[in-house]
C-alpha cells in the first residue's frame, strides 16, 4: 500500500513545478486528489497523473479566492467523502522590484495569493478535519521568510507570515488531531525561478547556482513533493507546527562561500 492509499488530498498550485510534482508522486502513493491552479496546466496536471493510473481531478480556480478555496474543499468531500489532506501550494514571486517602487496594490496581490490563500485553506479544511478527529495541512512558506536575502520584501514578508500562521494555528487546533506544518523551499528550478536560470545561463554562469549552499546545487521540484508527502502522511504523526526548510543546507549558516574540508 501507498503512503497515502486512500486519502483525500487538495494541492493548490499543482499546474506545475513543486505542486505538479506532488500531484504526481501523491497519486503514486495512493492519494485521490483534487488538483487546482488558475492556470489551464493543471489540466495537464491532471493528464499525467490519471495516465499513470492515478486518481485525480483538476479544477481551474483562484487559491486567493474564498470561494473558489470553498469550492475545491467542497469537491473532495463530494468526490471523496472526506478531506485528509491539503496543500497549499500556490504563490507568486512578484519579482524584484526597487522598495521605493513597490505600490500598495503590488503587496495586496502577493499577501492575497500567498498569504491568504493558505489562510482560506486552512479556514475551510479545519472543520471537515476536525469533526473526522485526523487531518494534515501543509503551507508552502519559503527559505526567505526565515532569514533576508533571498526575494523581494512583499514576497519574504507574505512568506514568512506564513510560517507564523502555521505556528499559531498548530495552537489553535491543540487537541484536535489536525496537525499543520510547512515547507520552506530554498532556490528550486520551477516555472517562478525561471528567469534567474535563465539569466544564468545567458551569463555563462549557470553552473554557479546554488553555490552558496552546502550541497552546492539548486533543488528539484521533486525534491520538495517528497519532503511534502512525509508531512501529509501518517509517518508525520508526531511533527506539528514546523517549518521544515529544503534548501541544501542554506538556512544552517550565515552565507559561506568557503571550500570543503
Amino acid at each position: 500500500m501507498g503512503r497515502l492509499e486512500g486519502k483525500s488530498v487538495v494541492i493548490t498550485g499543482a499546474g506545475s513545478g513543486i505542486g505538479r510534482a506532488a500531484s504526481r508522486l501523491f497519486a503514486k502513493e495512493g492519494a485521490r486528489l483534487i488538483a487546482v491552479d488558475r492556470s489551464d496546466s493543471v489540466q495537464e496536471t491532471a493528464k499525467l497523473v490519471s495516465d499513470s493510473g492515478g486518481t485525480i481531478e483538476a479544477m481551474m480556480l483562484d487559491a486567493g479566492s474564498e470561494k473558489d478555496v470553498q469550492a475545491c474543499i467542497g469537491r473532495a468531500l463530494k468526490k471523496y467523502g472526506r478531506l485528509d489532506a491539503i496543500w497549499a501550494n500556490a504563490g507568486i514571486s512578484g519579482g524584484l522590484v526597487p522598495l521605493a517602487d513597490q505600490t500598495v496594490e503590488h503587496w495586496q496581490e502577493i499577501l492575497r495569493i500567498n498569504l491568504i490563500g493558505p489562510f482560506l485553506a486552512i479556514k475551510h479544511s479545519i472543520p471537515h478535519m476536525i469533526a473526522q478527529k485526523s487531518g494534515s495541512i501543509v503551507c508552502t512558506a519559503s527559505v526567505a521568510g526565515l532569514k533576508s536575502g533571498a526575494s523581494g520584501h512583499p514576497y519574504a514578508a507574505s512568506k514568512a507570515g506564513v510560517i507564523s500562521l502555521v505556528q499559531t494555528t498548530a495552537y489553535s487546533l491543540s487537541g484536535t488531531g489536525v496537525r499543520i506544518n510547512a515547507v520552506c523551499p530554498g532556490l528550486i528550478e520551477t516555472g517562478m525561478t525561471k528567469p534567474i536560470f535563465d539569466n544564468a545561463k545567458a551569463r555563462g554562469t549557470d553552473h554557479k547556482i546554488g553555490q552558496l549552499n552546502p550541497l552546492k546545487r539548486p533543488g528539484q521540484p521533486h525534491e520538495l513533493a517528497a519532503a511534502g508527502l512525509f508531512l501529509a502522511s501518517d509517518e508525520s504523526s508526531y511533527v506539528n507546527g514546523q517549518a521544515l526548510p529544503v534548501d541544501g543546507g542554506l538556512t544552517a549558516s550565515m552565507p559561506y562561500a568557503g571550500k570543503p574540508v
